[in-house]
Protein backbone atom coordinates (compact mmCIF):
# COMPACT_ATOMS: atom_id res chain seq x y z
CA UNK A 1 0.00 0.00 0.00
CA UNK A 2 3.06 2.40 1.02
CA UNK A 3 4.40 1.69 -2.56
CA UNK A 4 1.06 2.53 -4.52
CA UNK A 5 0.54 5.55 -2.34
CA UNK A 6 4.19 7.02 -3.16
CA UNK A 7 3.61 6.12 -6.91
CA UNK A 8 0.17 8.29 -6.98
CA UNK A 9 2.45 11.45 -5.31
CA UNK A 10 4.82 10.54 -8.00
CA UNK A 11 2.64 11.12 -10.35
CA UNK A 12 0.74 14.00 -9.01
CA UNK A 13 3.99 15.46 -9.12
CA UNK A 14 4.71 14.79 -12.79
CA UNK A 15 1.57 15.05 -14.69
CA UNK A 16 1.88 19.13 -13.97
CA UNK A 17 5.56 19.04 -15.79
CA UNK A 18 4.54 16.81 -18.50
CA UNK A 19 1.61 18.51 -19.29
CA UNK A 20 3.00 22.41 -19.20
CA UNK A 21 6.33 20.89 -20.34
CA UNK A 22 8.67 24.20 -21.67
CA UNK A 23 8.33 24.71 -25.26
CA UNK A 24 11.28 23.94 -27.83
CA UNK A 25 13.07 25.31 -30.55
CA UNK A 26 15.03 23.38 -33.29
CA UNK A 27 18.72 24.40 -32.62
CA UNK A 28 18.61 26.51 -35.87
CA UNK A 29 16.13 28.95 -34.69
CA UNK A 30 18.60 30.47 -31.70
CA UNK A 31 20.44 33.25 -30.89
CA UNK A 32 22.49 34.72 -33.60
CA UNK A 33 20.81 33.48 -36.58
CA UNK A 34 20.43 35.12 -39.49
CA UNK A 35 17.07 35.33 -40.77
CA UNK A 36 15.94 35.63 -45.11
CA UNK A 37 15.28 38.91 -45.82
CA UNK A 38 12.44 40.13 -47.44
CA UNK A 39 11.18 36.92 -47.00
CA UNK A 40 7.62 34.93 -45.19
CA UNK A 41 10.19 32.90 -43.21
CA UNK A 42 9.45 30.16 -41.06
CA UNK A 43 9.42 29.44 -37.58
CA UNK A 44 8.48 26.04 -35.66
CA UNK A 45 8.91 24.20 -32.48
CA UNK A 46 7.37 21.90 -29.76
CA UNK A 47 5.06 22.63 -26.82
CA UNK A 48 2.38 20.63 -24.98
CA UNK A 49 -0.51 20.21 -27.41
CA UNK A 50 -3.26 23.38 -27.15
CA UNK A 51 -0.55 25.46 -25.99
CA UNK A 52 -0.94 29.05 -27.89
CA UNK A 53 2.39 30.54 -28.31
CA UNK A 54 2.83 34.25 -28.83
CA UNK A 55 5.60 35.55 -31.20
CA UNK A 56 6.75 39.01 -31.37
CA UNK A 57 9.47 40.66 -33.54
CA UNK A 58 11.59 43.59 -32.58
CA UNK A 59 11.36 44.60 -36.13
CA UNK A 60 7.98 45.73 -36.45
CA UNK A 61 6.31 45.15 -33.33
CA UNK A 62 4.47 43.03 -34.42
CA UNK A 63 2.81 39.90 -32.89
CA UNK A 64 1.60 36.29 -34.27
CA UNK A 65 -0.03 33.65 -32.59
CA UNK A 66 -0.02 29.98 -33.12
CA UNK A 67 -1.54 26.77 -31.22
CA UNK A 68 0.67 23.29 -31.19
CA UNK A 69 -0.92 20.40 -32.60
CA UNK A 70 -1.76 17.33 -31.31
CA UNK A 71 1.20 15.66 -31.76
CA UNK A 72 2.74 19.32 -30.06
CA UNK A 73 4.40 20.74 -33.21
CA UNK A 74 3.90 23.96 -34.31
CA UNK A 75 4.80 26.37 -37.10
CA UNK A 76 3.71 29.58 -38.31
CA UNK A 77 5.58 32.24 -41.04
CA UNK A 78 6.55 35.68 -39.90
CA UNK A 79 7.43 38.54 -42.45
CA UNK A 80 10.81 40.04 -42.36
CA UNK A 81 12.44 43.23 -43.37
CA UNK A 82 15.38 44.22 -45.16
CA UNK A 83 18.71 43.55 -44.76
CA UNK A 84 19.31 44.70 -41.14
CA UNK A 85 19.62 43.94 -36.94
CA UNK A 86 20.49 43.43 -34.44
CA UNK A 87 17.00 42.32 -33.80
CA UNK A 88 15.46 40.27 -30.87
CA UNK A 89 12.68 37.97 -31.05
CA UNK A 90 10.24 37.00 -28.15
CA UNK A 91 8.37 34.20 -27.81
CA UNK A 92 5.29 33.61 -25.03
CA UNK A 93 3.62 30.15 -24.24
CA UNK A 94 3.06 31.01 -20.06
CA UNK A 95 6.98 31.60 -19.96
CA UNK A 96 9.28 33.71 -22.35
CA UNK A 97 11.92 32.94 -24.44
CA UNK A 98 13.71 35.62 -26.07
CA UNK A 99 16.07 34.96 -28.63
CA UNK A 100 19.06 38.01 -29.27
CA UNK A 101 21.25 39.31 -31.36
CA UNK A 102 19.51 38.25 -34.77
CA UNK A 103 20.31 40.01 -38.13
CA UNK A 104 18.38 39.70 -41.17
CA UNK A 105 19.62 39.71 -44.96
CA UNK A 106 21.11 36.39 -47.16
CA UNK A 107 21.18 32.72 -45.91
CA UNK A 108 22.48 29.40 -47.45
CA UNK A 109 23.46 26.01 -46.76
CA UNK A 110 26.53 24.94 -48.12
CA UNK A 111 26.66 20.77 -48.22
CA UNK A 112 28.31 17.51 -49.58
CA UNK A 113 31.31 15.13 -48.38
CA UNK A 114 35.15 16.37 -47.88
CA UNK A 115 35.84 18.66 -50.42
CA UNK A 116 32.82 20.57 -48.52
CA UNK A 117 33.14 20.12 -45.18
CA UNK A 118 37.15 20.54 -45.62
CA UNK A 119 37.80 23.81 -43.36
CA UNK A 120 39.45 26.81 -43.32
CA UNK A 121 42.21 25.36 -41.16
CA UNK A 122 42.69 22.36 -43.57
CA UNK A 123 42.94 18.17 -42.89
CA UNK A 124 46.16 16.81 -41.52
CA UNK A 125 49.23 17.18 -43.81
CA UNK A 126 46.44 18.65 -46.49
CA UNK A 127 46.48 22.82 -46.34
CA UNK A 128 44.23 24.88 -47.69
CA UNK A 129 45.31 27.46 -50.10
CA UNK A 130 45.58 31.04 -48.79
CA UNK A 131 44.31 29.91 -45.06
CA UNK A 132 46.38 32.45 -43.28
CA UNK A 133 45.38 35.05 -44.93
CA UNK A 134 41.65 34.07 -44.66
CA UNK A 135 41.91 33.64 -40.76
CA UNK A 136 43.91 36.90 -40.41
CA UNK A 137 40.65 38.54 -42.62
CA UNK A 138 37.96 36.21 -40.45
CA UNK A 139 37.12 38.60 -38.04
CA UNK A 140 33.02 39.90 -39.12
CA UNK A 141 29.90 39.82 -37.32
CA UNK A 142 28.07 40.08 -40.13
CA UNK A 143 29.34 36.89 -41.00
CA UNK A 144 27.13 34.11 -39.32
CA UNK A 145 28.39 30.05 -39.24
CA UNK A 146 26.15 27.42 -38.24
CA UNK A 147 27.91 23.87 -38.63
CA UNK A 148 25.61 20.40 -38.13
CA UNK A 149 27.93 17.77 -36.56
CA UNK A 150 28.32 14.01 -38.13
CA UNK A 151 24.64 11.96 -37.54
CA UNK A 152 22.75 9.52 -38.85
CA UNK A 153 19.38 8.78 -38.18
CA UNK A 154 16.89 5.99 -39.49
CA UNK A 155 13.81 8.37 -39.92
CA UNK A 156 13.41 12.28 -40.10
CA UNK A 157 14.89 13.85 -36.62
CA UNK A 158 13.10 17.08 -35.42
CA UNK A 159 16.81 18.50 -33.83
CA UNK A 160 20.56 17.96 -34.29
CA UNK A 161 24.00 18.32 -32.73
CA UNK A 162 24.91 21.41 -33.83
CA UNK A 163 27.76 24.36 -33.09
CA UNK A 164 25.20 26.48 -32.86
CA UNK A 165 25.32 30.20 -34.68
CA UNK A 166 28.56 32.82 -33.98
CA UNK A 167 29.70 34.93 -36.08
CA UNK A 168 32.83 34.89 -38.38
CA UNK A 169 36.37 34.74 -36.17
CA UNK A 170 39.49 33.40 -36.63
CA UNK A 171 38.59 30.29 -34.05
CA UNK A 172 35.04 29.81 -35.55
CA UNK A 173 36.33 30.17 -39.31
CA UNK A 174 39.03 27.52 -38.97
CA UNK A 175 36.95 25.16 -38.46
CA UNK A 176 34.05 25.83 -40.81
CA UNK A 177 34.04 24.71 -44.38
CA UNK A 178 36.46 26.19 -46.70
CA UNK A 179 34.30 26.73 -49.44
CA UNK A 180 31.28 27.33 -47.63
CA UNK A 181 32.75 30.55 -45.51
CA UNK A 182 34.66 32.15 -48.63
CA UNK A 183 31.24 31.91 -50.26
CA UNK A 184 29.70 33.74 -47.80
CA UNK A 185 32.75 36.15 -47.35
CA UNK A 186 32.62 37.39 -50.79
CA UNK A 187 28.60 37.98 -50.66
CA UNK A 188 28.89 39.83 -47.74
CA UNK A 189 31.72 41.80 -49.59
CA UNK A 190 29.71 42.56 -52.27
CA UNK A 191 26.47 42.75 -51.16
CA UNK A 192 26.85 44.71 -48.24
CA UNK A 193 24.46 42.62 -45.79
CA UNK A 194 24.96 40.38 -43.16
CA UNK A 195 25.17 36.59 -44.50
CA UNK A 196 23.96 33.70 -42.42
CA UNK A 197 25.27 30.31 -43.61
CA UNK A 198 24.85 26.79 -42.95
CA UNK A 199 27.36 23.73 -43.13
CA UNK A 200 25.78 20.24 -43.06
CA UNK A 201 28.59 17.84 -44.72
CA UNK A 202 30.14 14.50 -43.93
CA UNK A 203 32.97 13.48 -45.60
CA UNK A 204 32.96 10.13 -47.68
CA UNK A 205 28.93 10.16 -48.15
CA UNK A 206 27.17 8.95 -50.89
CA UNK A 207 24.80 11.55 -52.69
CA UNK A 208 21.63 8.26 -51.56
CA UNK A 209 22.16 8.93 -47.62
CA UNK A 210 21.52 12.91 -48.64
CA UNK A 211 17.91 11.63 -50.02
CA UNK A 212 14.97 12.19 -48.25
CA UNK A 213 12.43 8.92 -47.79
CA UNK A 214 10.13 9.95 -50.29
CA UNK A 215 12.08 10.16 -52.77
CA UNK A 216 14.60 6.99 -52.07
CA UNK A 217 13.72 3.53 -50.77
CA UNK A 218 14.33 3.31 -47.07
CA UNK A 219 17.52 1.31 -46.26
CA UNK A 220 16.60 -2.13 -44.84
CA UNK A 221 19.88 -3.84 -44.07
CA UNK A 222 22.21 -2.79 -41.37
CA UNK A 223 22.58 0.93 -41.16
CA UNK A 224 26.11 2.91 -41.78
CA UNK A 225 26.38 6.59 -42.20
CA UNK A 226 25.93 5.77 -46.04
CA UNK A 227 22.81 3.93 -46.21
CA UNK A 228 20.11 5.66 -48.46
CA UNK A 229 17.86 8.81 -46.40
CA UNK A 230 19.95 8.44 -43.31
CA UNK A 231 21.87 11.50 -43.19
CA UNK A 232 18.51 13.52 -45.20
CA UNK A 233 17.31 11.99 -41.36
CA UNK A 234 19.74 13.66 -39.27
CA UNK A 235 21.22 16.76 -41.09
CA UNK A 236 18.91 17.92 -43.51
CA UNK A 237 15.41 17.19 -42.04
CA UNK A 238 15.76 19.60 -38.60
CA UNK A 239 16.54 22.25 -40.68
CA UNK A 240 14.39 21.85 -43.92
CA UNK A 241 11.98 24.92 -43.78
CA UNK A 242 14.30 27.47 -42.60
CA UNK A 243 14.67 30.86 -45.12
CA UNK A 244 17.28 30.25 -47.10
CA UNK A 245 18.19 31.89 -50.43
CA UNK A 246 19.69 28.66 -51.79
CA UNK A 247 22.22 25.64 -51.55
CA UNK A 248 25.82 25.30 -52.62
CA UNK A 249 26.77 21.42 -53.28
CA UNK A 250 30.19 20.08 -53.73
CA UNK A 251 29.98 15.97 -53.25
CA UNK A 252 30.46 12.75 -55.85
CA UNK A 253 33.95 11.78 -55.18
CA UNK A 254 31.51 8.47 -53.03
CA UNK A 255 29.24 7.72 -56.27
CA UNK A 256 32.11 6.91 -58.76
CA UNK A 257 30.80 3.10 -58.73
CA UNK A 258 27.46 4.04 -59.90
CA UNK A 259 28.06 7.05 -61.98
CA UNK A 260 25.39 5.95 -64.49
CA UNK A 261 22.60 6.78 -61.92
CA UNK A 262 24.22 9.77 -60.43
CA UNK A 263 21.91 12.22 -62.78
CA UNK A 264 18.79 10.60 -61.51
CA UNK A 265 19.62 10.50 -57.58
CA UNK A 266 20.59 14.19 -57.51
CA UNK A 267 17.39 15.27 -59.56
CA UNK A 268 15.46 13.32 -56.81
CA UNK A 269 17.15 14.66 -53.95
CA UNK A 270 17.36 18.38 -54.88
CA UNK A 271 13.68 17.55 -55.81
CA UNK A 272 12.75 16.26 -52.54
CA UNK A 273 14.85 18.83 -50.88
CA UNK A 274 12.96 21.36 -52.43
CA UNK A 275 9.59 19.74 -51.46
CA UNK A 276 10.84 19.92 -47.52
CA UNK A 277 11.57 23.67 -48.05
CA UNK A 278 8.22 24.62 -49.48
CA UNK A 279 9.48 27.34 -50.47
CA UNK A 280 10.03 26.86 -54.33
CA UNK A 281 12.76 26.55 -56.55
CA UNK A 282 15.67 28.23 -54.75
CA UNK A 283 18.94 27.97 -56.88
CA UNK A 284 20.63 25.06 -56.43
CA UNK A 285 25.00 25.23 -57.20
CA UNK A 286 27.09 22.83 -57.13
CA UNK A 287 30.65 21.74 -58.12
CA UNK A 288 31.91 19.22 -60.16
CA UNK A 289 34.10 16.90 -58.94
CA UNK A 290 37.97 18.01 -59.44
CA UNK A 291 40.72 16.09 -61.29
CA UNK A 292 42.69 13.22 -59.15
CA UNK A 293 44.73 10.20 -60.30
CA UNK A 294 42.11 7.70 -58.50
CA UNK A 295 42.78 3.84 -58.28
CA UNK A 296 41.62 3.42 -61.50
CA UNK A 297 38.90 1.09 -60.97
CA UNK A 298 35.69 3.68 -61.58
CA UNK A 299 36.66 6.53 -64.24
CA UNK A 300 35.50 9.63 -62.79
CA UNK A 301 34.88 11.03 -65.99
CA UNK A 302 31.73 9.13 -66.12
CA UNK A 303 30.71 10.78 -63.03
CA UNK A 304 31.41 14.31 -64.06
CA UNK A 305 29.51 13.44 -66.99
CA UNK A 306 26.40 12.47 -64.67
CA UNK A 307 26.73 15.66 -62.71
CA UNK A 308 26.96 17.96 -66.66
CA UNK A 309 23.66 15.68 -67.52
CA UNK A 310 22.12 16.82 -63.82
CA UNK A 311 21.99 20.50 -64.75
CA UNK A 312 20.41 19.91 -68.03
CA UNK A 313 17.53 18.59 -65.98
CA UNK A 314 17.24 20.35 -62.63
CA UNK A 315 15.18 23.73 -62.63
CA UNK A 316 17.54 26.70 -61.42
CA UNK A 317 20.86 24.70 -60.84
CA UNK A 318 24.12 25.94 -61.71
CA UNK A 319 27.53 23.34 -62.04
CA UNK A 320 30.73 24.83 -61.23
CA UNK A 321 33.66 23.21 -63.79
CA UNK A 322 37.14 22.42 -61.72
CA UNK A 323 39.28 20.43 -64.19
CA UNK A 324 42.21 23.65 -63.98
CA UNK A 325 42.40 23.34 -59.81
CA UNK A 326 42.66 19.19 -59.47
CA UNK A 327 45.66 17.98 -58.04
CA UNK A 328 47.38 14.65 -59.03
CA UNK A 329 47.61 13.26 -55.58
CA UNK A 330 45.26 14.91 -53.38
CA UNK A 331 41.79 14.31 -54.15
CA UNK A 332 41.21 17.44 -51.58
CA UNK A 333 42.09 20.27 -54.03
CA UNK A 334 44.25 23.10 -52.16
CA UNK A 335 42.27 26.00 -53.92
CA UNK A 336 39.03 26.39 -52.41
CA UNK A 337 39.13 30.00 -53.14
CA UNK A 338 38.69 29.69 -56.91
CA UNK A 339 35.81 27.26 -56.33
CA UNK A 340 33.97 29.51 -53.88
CA UNK A 341 34.32 32.32 -56.29
CA UNK A 342 32.60 30.58 -59.14
CA UNK A 343 30.44 29.26 -57.06
CA UNK A 344 29.28 32.85 -55.99
CA UNK A 345 29.63 33.90 -59.44
CA UNK A 346 26.31 31.94 -60.21
CA UNK A 347 24.63 33.75 -57.24
CA UNK A 348 25.77 37.38 -58.24
CA UNK A 349 24.75 37.23 -61.87
CA UNK A 350 21.31 35.12 -61.22
CA UNK A 351 20.03 36.17 -57.83
CA UNK A 352 21.45 39.25 -57.15
CA UNK A 353 21.08 41.57 -59.88
CA UNK A 354 25.03 41.35 -61.22
CA UNK A 355 23.84 40.13 -64.96
CA UNK A 356 27.08 41.34 -66.93
CA UNK A 357 29.03 38.88 -64.48
CA UNK A 358 30.02 35.70 -66.12
CA UNK A 359 29.22 32.52 -64.44
CA UNK A 360 28.39 29.94 -66.94
CA UNK A 361 31.55 27.49 -68.18
CA UNK A 362 31.73 27.00 -71.98
CA UNK A 363 30.13 23.45 -72.69
CA UNK A 364 30.18 21.13 -75.60
CA UNK A 365 27.48 21.88 -77.87
CA UNK A 366 27.80 20.32 -81.17
CA UNK A 367 30.08 18.97 -83.71
CA UNK A 368 30.83 18.68 -87.82
CA UNK A 369 33.24 16.22 -88.99
CA UNK A 370 34.93 17.84 -92.58
CA UNK A 371 36.97 15.34 -94.25
CA UNK A 372 39.72 14.36 -91.44
CA UNK A 373 38.58 17.54 -89.09
CA UNK A 374 36.12 17.87 -86.61
CA UNK A 375 35.01 21.30 -85.39
CA UNK A 376 33.29 21.78 -81.75
CA UNK A 377 30.98 24.70 -80.93
CA UNK A 378 30.58 25.50 -77.42
CA UNK A 379 27.98 27.66 -75.48
CA UNK A 380 28.89 30.49 -73.17
CA UNK A 381 31.62 31.73 -75.33
CA UNK A 382 30.24 34.85 -76.70
CA UNK A 383 33.83 36.61 -76.27
CA UNK A 384 35.17 33.47 -77.68
CA UNK A 385 37.63 30.88 -76.27
CA UNK A 386 41.40 31.00 -75.10
CA UNK A 387 44.08 28.56 -73.94
CA UNK A 388 46.30 31.55 -72.86
CA UNK A 389 48.02 30.76 -75.52
CA UNK A 390 49.39 27.11 -74.27
CA UNK A 391 49.03 24.03 -76.55
CA UNK A 392 45.48 22.53 -75.95
CA UNK A 393 46.58 19.03 -75.12
CA UNK A 394 43.04 17.59 -73.94
CA UNK A 395 41.54 16.82 -76.64
CA UNK A 396 41.39 12.83 -78.25
CA UNK A 397 40.12 11.74 -81.15
CA UNK A 398 38.53 7.86 -82.40
CA UNK A 399 37.48 6.26 -85.78
CA UNK A 400 35.89 3.04 -85.75
CA UNK A 401 38.20 1.06 -84.29
CA UNK A 402 37.14 3.21 -81.16
CA UNK A 403 41.35 3.63 -80.23
CA UNK A 404 41.45 7.66 -79.23
CA UNK A 405 44.60 9.08 -80.39
CA UNK A 406 46.02 12.67 -79.56
CA UNK A 407 44.34 15.37 -81.12
CA UNK A 408 45.83 18.89 -82.36
CA UNK A 409 43.59 21.35 -81.57
CA UNK A 410 43.52 25.11 -82.60
CA UNK A 411 40.78 27.79 -81.67
CA UNK A 412 38.49 29.91 -83.66
CA UNK A 413 36.14 31.71 -82.35
CA UNK A 414 33.80 29.73 -80.07
CA UNK A 415 34.95 26.77 -81.73
CA UNK A 416 37.99 24.03 -81.48
CA UNK A 417 38.88 22.27 -85.07
CA UNK A 418 40.71 19.05 -84.09
CA UNK A 419 43.18 16.47 -86.41
CA UNK A 420 44.98 13.55 -85.41
CA UNK A 421 47.46 12.05 -88.03
CA UNK A 422 46.15 8.67 -86.80
CA UNK A 423 42.91 9.07 -87.27
CA UNK A 424 41.87 10.03 -91.18
CA UNK A 425 37.88 9.47 -90.53
CA UNK A 426 37.26 11.11 -87.62
CA UNK A 427 33.71 9.39 -85.63
CA UNK A 428 34.28 10.50 -81.64
CA UNK A 429 35.76 13.46 -79.81
CA UNK A 430 36.19 13.56 -76.00
CA UNK A 431 38.07 16.21 -74.05
CA UNK A 432 39.67 16.04 -70.78
CA UNK A 433 37.74 12.91 -70.11
CA UNK A 434 40.20 10.97 -67.69
CA UNK A 435 40.83 10.58 -64.32
CA UNK A 436 43.73 13.24 -63.73
CA UNK A 437 43.91 15.72 -66.53
CA UNK A 438 44.26 19.36 -66.49
CA UNK A 439 41.62 21.16 -68.04
CA UNK A 440 43.32 23.75 -70.47
CA UNK A 441 40.41 25.39 -72.65
CA UNK A 442 38.54 28.37 -71.13
CA UNK A 443 36.24 31.36 -72.50
CA UNK A 444 37.50 34.71 -72.67
CA UNK A 445 36.38 35.50 -68.98
CA UNK A 446 38.49 32.75 -67.68
CA UNK A 447 35.74 30.07 -67.06
CA UNK A 448 36.94 26.53 -67.55
CA UNK A 449 35.42 24.48 -70.72
CA UNK A 450 33.28 21.26 -68.99
CA UNK A 451 34.88 17.88 -69.91
CA UNK A 452 33.02 15.55 -72.45
CA UNK A 453 32.61 13.02 -75.05
CA UNK A 454 30.86 12.32 -78.09
CA UNK A 455 30.76 8.76 -77.87
CA UNK A 456 28.49 6.33 -75.64
CA UNK A 457 31.05 3.58 -75.43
Amino acid sequence: MKCIKTYIVVLMVLIPMLTHAKMILPPVIADNMVLQQKSNTALWGKATPGTKITIETSWNKKAYSVIAQGDSSWRIKISTPAAGGPYTISFHDGEVLVLKNILIGEVWVCSGQSNMSMPVKGFKNQPVAGSEMLLQQAENPEIRLMQIQRQYAVSPEFSCEVSPWTAATPESVAEFSAVGYIYAKLLQEKLKVPVGIIMTAWGGTRIEAWTDPESIARPTTKITHNSPTVLYNAMINPIAGYGIKGVIWYQGEANRSNAPEYAQLMQQMVKGWRKAWNIGEWPFYYVQIAPFKYDGANNSAFLREAQFKASTSIPNCGMVVSLDVGKENFIHAPDKTTIAQRLASWALANNYGMHKLAYASPAYQSHTITGDAVQISFSHAEHGLSSSGKKLQAFEIAGEDKVFHPATAAIKGATVVLKSENVKTPVAVRYAFKDWVTGDLFNVEGLPAAPFRTDNW
